[in-house]
C-alpha cells in the first residue's frame, strides 16, 4: 500500500493517510534544497520507471483551477509553478502510464483527458469534465518545494 511523507529541511517524516492505488509506490513530498542559486518553484520529480501523467490543483485570487497534463518520464523533473508559491496547499492527481493504476486522494476536482486548465471545482460532469480525487500537498508556507514520485522497489530508495 501506499502512503505520502513529507520531509523538511530537517529530514521530518509525517506519514499521511494512504493512497488509494494498484501501484506499489510511495509518493514522497519533500522541500526542494540545492546548492547554488535560490529558485522559488512547485517541481515534481518521477523518480518511478514509469512514464507518468500529472495534474495540478491549486487556489488563486480568483479561485480554484486545475491543470494538466504534464508527462513526466521515468528519472526527469518538471517545474509545475515557477516563482514563490503563493499557497501553502496544492492539490496533485497522477496516473502511471506504464503499468496503469493512479494516486489520487479526497479533494474532488475537474480534469479532462487532453491538455487542460479549468477554473473552478464544482459541477465537473454537468459542465462536460471529468472529476478526480486528488491529494493534498501542505507545503508548510514554504516558497520552493519538491514532489519526488518514487517507487520503494527501486534499491536505496527511502522508505517512509
Amino acid at each position: 500500500m501506499s502512503t505520502i511523507a513529507a520531509s523538511s529541511s530537517s529530514d521530518r517524516r509525517l506519514s499521511l493517510a494512504p493512497l488509494r492505488t494498484p501501484l506499489a509506490a510511495a509518493l514522497l513530498l519533500g522541500l526542494g534544497l540545492a546548492p547554488g542559486p535560490a529558485r522559488a518553484d512547485l517541481r515534481m520529480c518521477n523518480l518511478t520507471a514509469s512514464k507518468v501523467g500529472i495534474a495540478l490543483g491549486y487556489r488563486d485570487p480568483q479561485g480554484w483551477v486545475t491543470e494538466g497534463w504534464w508527462d513526466l518520464t521515468p528519472k526527469a523533473c518538471e517545474t509545475l509553478l515557477k516563482g514563490a508559491l503563493a499557497a501553502r496547499f496544492y492539490y496533485v492527481f497522477a496516473v502511471d502510464y506504464t503499468r496503469g493504476g493512479e494516486w489520487s486522494g479526497r479533494s474532488l476536482m475537474c480534469t479532462k483527458d487532453s491538455e487542460f486548465t479549468i477554473r473552478g471545482v464544482e459541477d465537473c460532469l454537468a459542465r462536460g469534465y471529468d472529476r478526480n480525487g486528488f491529494f493534498e500537498v501542505d507545503t508548510g508556507e514554504q516558497k520552493s518545494w519538491t514532489i519526488q514520485l518514487t517507487d520503494p522497489s527501486q534499491p536505496g530508495t527511502p522508505q517512509p
